[in-house]
């Protein structure tokens, strides 16, 4: 083999290398740049003491029910609290509804089954705290 095609095939070796590893940068890039345009929306429940782990688990599946009802929700995740500090002031559940956009937010909440979700949850909520904000690093 001469050393002309030796050179010449790795030549091409490195600019595929250099292909990938830009391929793979851009991704990440747009990776970064989709976090930094996600709308989430916050909601942190606490239950009336009357209610029942039944009854709480109900809600909870009522509100994880809402992703295949709304299709402008991008994501959804929720936990319990589980934090050592203490500060929680009585709030247990914690819900994070992802939306592309402001729109996707607002038809959201007046969505026929984000009220009757609603509908569900009002027997059982002793407070809610809601915050939205446009995901940053």
């Amino acid at each position: 083999m001469s050393l002309s095609k030796v050179l010449g095939g790795l030549s091409l070796l490195a600019l595929a290398m250099l292909m990938m590893i830009a391929t793979s940068d851009q991704a990440e890039s747009n990776l970064q740049e989709s976090k930094k345009t996600m709308l989430r929306h916050v909601v942190i429940f606490k239950f009336k003491d009357a209610s029942s782990a039944q009854e709480v688990q109900k809600v909870v599946d009522g509100f994880r029910e809402l992703k295949s009802k709304i299709p402008q929700i991008a994501s959804f995740e929720f936990g319990t609290n589980n934090s050592p500090e203490g500060l929680n002031d009585g709030f247990t559940h914690c819900f994070l509804v992802t939306f592309k956009s402001e729109k996707d937010r607002d038809a959201y909440l007046p969505h026929p089954a984000h009220k009757a979700f609603v509908e569900l949850l009002k027997p059982h909520l002793d407070k809610a705290m809601v915050i939205d904000y446009w995901a940053g690093e």
